[in-house]
């Protein structure tokens, strides 16, 4: 049916085709990237559960990548910039502020790649149809040329044209159920670094009820 349906259904056909590719392409590549940076922040938010400290809590997420590191740099330098100002209160303020941009930038990172998903599975059914309706009509410029309604004739050109409504479902379908999951996957991901920014205030402000400063030491 492919073979000897017309140019502008193959084109819609192919294009499904491609469409259903990246699909799949972008949930195998997502689902690495996504279950590696839970991994990571699960296994910072347990040493900073283990912390006591800023200071300590520098030294025992040791790893470079990461929303959770970023953090603890963001608050290491800030915390250096602002010790001498005797409001420690404006310092903690600063400091959420620079974490709530790392959070901003994790998700908008983790997020990046699923839109496409969101297109696909809007789109693909509506270009099928277009592929359904551009077969169907040349079905009936074959009914009008060939001077007859018979099956036979009119029946071949119909499944084709039906077979790119059918692409497009395949194409749309997956498309959907991969970028609802990602969406819940990507909430509880965002949730995970929220946690980790709430740890880093919590150390944060131990440190400060303490008057002591270990986070620079452990920095430098």
């Amino acid at each position: 049916m492919f073979m000897q349906a017309d140019l502008v259904v193959k084109s819609v056909m192919i294009g499904l085709i491609f469409a259903s590719v990246i699909t799949w392409t972008v949930w195998l590549a997502k689902s690495i990237e996504l279950g590696a940076a839970r991994r990571r922040v699960r296994a910072a938010l347990r040493k900073l559960t283990d912390a006591n400290s800023i200071g300590e809590a520098v030294n025992l997420v040791d790893a470079k990548r990461g929303a959770v590191p970023a953090m603890l740099r963001a608050a290491v330098a800030e915390t250096r910039a602002s010790w001498d100002v005797a409001d420690k209160y404006a310092i903690k303020e600063r400091v959420s502020a620079r974490l709530d941009r790392i959070e901003l930038a994790a998700g908008r990172d983790i997020n990046r790649g699923t839109g496409v998903l969101a297109t696909i599975g809007s789109t693909a059914p509506f270009v099928g149809l277009f592929g359904t309706v551009w077969g169907i009509m040349n079905s009936f410029i074959g009914i009008s040329e060939a001077q007859t309604t018979n099956l036979a004739i009119v029946a071949p050109g119909i499944a084709e044209a039906l077979l790119a409504t059918a692409f497009g479902l395949v194409a749309a379908i997956p498309a959907v159920m991969i970028y609802n999951h990602f969406a819940r996957a990507i909430g509880g991901y965002k949730a995970l670094v929220g946690d980790a920014s709430v740890a880093v205030l919590c150390l944060l402000s131990r440190d400060f009820d303490r008057g002591v400063r270990p986070e620079l030491r452990a920095a430098e």
